[in-house]
C-alpha cells in the first residue's frame, strides 16, 4: 500500500501565498507523475498542475504564472507553491501520484485526503 499525506492548506488573504506539500510513503518502487487537483463546492475535481518524474510540468490556464509545482524525488514529495492567491482559488486541494509498487511492479493512482485552501479577506 501507498499513502499520500498532504499539508500546508489554510486561510489566506487575497494576494497572499501558501505552499502545499504531499509526501508519499509505503511500498514504492518508483513514482511517475505527481500532481495537484482542486475541487470547489458544487464543482468537479480539476487538474491544477502536474509534474513528471523528469521534471516536465503542465498547469491549468487559471494558475499559470501564479502557481509552481516542484518535487523532491529523494523525499517522494511534491509541492505546490501558490502565489497571488485569489478568492476563486478556494477549494479542497488533492495530491495525486502514479506509483509503481515495490514487489509487484504494478502502477496505481493514489490520492491524498485533501487539504482546504480558503482565500478570503
Amino acid at each position: 500500500q501507498v499513502q499520500l499525506v498532504e499539508s500546508g492548506g489554510g486561510l489566506v488573504q487575497p494576494g497572499g501565498s501558501l505552499r502545499l506539500s504531499c509526501a508519499a510513503s509505503g511500498r514504492i518502487f518508483s513514482i511517475n507523475a505527481m500532481g495537484w487537483y482542486c475541487q470547489a463546492p458544487r464543482k468537479q475535481r480539476e487538474l491544477v498542475a502536474v509534474i513528471t518524474s523528469g521534471g516536465r510540468t503542465n498547469y491549468a490556464d487559471s494558475v499559470k504564472g501564479r502557481f509552481t509545482i516542484f518535487r523532491d524525488n529523494a523525499k517522494n514529495t511534491v509541492y505546490l507553491q501558490m502565489n497571488s492567491l485569489k478568492p476563486e482559488d478556494t477549494a479542497v486541494y488533492y495530491c495525486n501520484a502514479d506509483v509503481t509498487q515495490r514487489g509487484t511492479y504494478v502502477s496505481y493512482q493514489y490520492w491524498g485526503q485533501g487539504t482546504q485552501v480558503t482565500v478570503s479577506s
